[in-house]
């Protein structure tokens, strides 16, 4: 069995022919911006702000929002992190005190375009996706024939729902060290000590593992396939349900009022049933886990269920004098470069900076 980081995922569209291509050369190549679950009230103890950032990290915005607004950085709410090498719409909330010192904000990169008091803090994941303008640039000869292909397909089938690579970190150091958090194996001290990155340490070996079983159902082309067995999850509800009547099940997938699920494993997890259960369970067994060593860390590592499919909305494409410039919405969590990699065909999307 290959080591995790060294796995290729298998495409989707693997029979069509790919544009190539070269993501993110500017950040003006990649913008993103935020479509907040709920509009600030008007009212409160917090301020809701409206940020643009250009070539700014996550954690840097809020470093320098800390240090002008002089408040603590963990008084500061964010829904979702945002990529480095772009330029992000992004709703960020900072206690209502803030607000005598936002005349005189200025930071290169960071333009605060709009203040609004609410009665809460921002809560990470108050997100309900994100709007992408893309542009994808050096692209090969008949990149944009190819790419209309490619679109109409995934149209009709959608993407593979990858954690993109950015996710298991530098050289897959976060995802090693998650794994050997789960087998109470020695890591680096800052996995251990710090809660934040044993999160983000945990959450990449779920992530991998996600990854498999997903790679798994593309390669064995069964991935728009019920099963009995399988956990699927309502569109329009969220509500998760173990499939019995194969036929009836298929049908609601076909019409998309249900996707098909994985594993996110953790004692919380809603378990699959039949061959579906036996696959999740062989997964585990080949990175050497058993489900309780994720009950070690019952509140980083609870479980969920995750879909195996997206169909991106309102996707389109241009061909420009730079390129081909791509324009679509994805709900949060979802890696806009594992969309595009369906297109590129080269990996590099996979090595994009993270943008969930």
């Amino acid at each position: 069995m290959p080591e995790p980081e060294t796995e290729v995922l298998p495409y989707l569209t693997e029979g069509l022919p790919g544009t190539g291509g070269e993501l993110k050369q500017t950040p003006e190549d990649f913008l993103v911006e935020e479509i907040p679950v709920y509009s600030p009230s008007g009212e409160g103890d917090h301020l809701f702000l409206w940020v643009e950032k250009r070539d700014v990290s996550a954690q840097f915005l809020v470093k320098v929002l800390s240090e002008k607004l002089r408040v603590d950085s963990r008084e500061i709410g964010v829904a979702g992190l945002k990529d480095r090498c772009a330029i992000t719409r992004q709703m960020v909330s900072v206690p209502a005190e803030c607000e005598p010192l936002l005349e005189g904000f200025a930071f290169a990169g960071i333009r605060i375009l709009q203040a609004t008091r609410h009665e809460r803090k921002l809560k990470t994941g108050h997100l309900k996706g994100n709007r992408f303008t893309l542009l994808l640039k050096t692209t090969t000869e008949n990149a944009f024939a190819n790419a209309n292909a490619i679109l109409e397909k995934i149209k009709a089938t959608g993407f593979p729902n990858y954690y993109g690579s950015q996710r298991m970190g530098r050289d897959n150091e976060t995802q090693r060290m998650g794994m050997k958090l789960l087998k109470n194996e020695k890591v680096s001290a800052k996995y251990f000590r710090n809660k934040s990155m044993k999160r983000l340490a945990l959450s990449a070996a779920q992530s991998s593992l996600f990854n498999r079983a997903l790679s798994q159902r593309v390669s064995a082309q069964n991935l728009h396939t019920v099963q009995r067995g399988d956990i699927m999850q309502v569109c329009e509800s969220g509500g998760l349900f173990v499939v019995e009547e194969v036929a009836a099940e298929q049908q609601r997938f076909d019409q998309r009022e249900t996707v098909i699920t994985g594993p996110i494993f953790g004692p919380k997890m809603k378990q699959p049933t039949d061959q579906v259960l036996e696959a999740e369970t062989a997964i585990l067994q080949d990175f050497s886990l058993e489900p309780a060593y994720f009950s070690r860390f019952k509140k980083l590592t609870p479980g969920a269920r995750r879909p195996f499919l997206i169909w991106p909305e309102d996707l389109k494409i241009n061909q420009t004098a730079d390129g081909i410039q791509f324009d679509f919405t994805l709900p949060s969590g979802v890696y806009a470069t594992m969309l595009l990699r369906e297109f590129m065909k080269n990996e590099t999307a996979v090595m994009s900076p993270g943008d969930s």
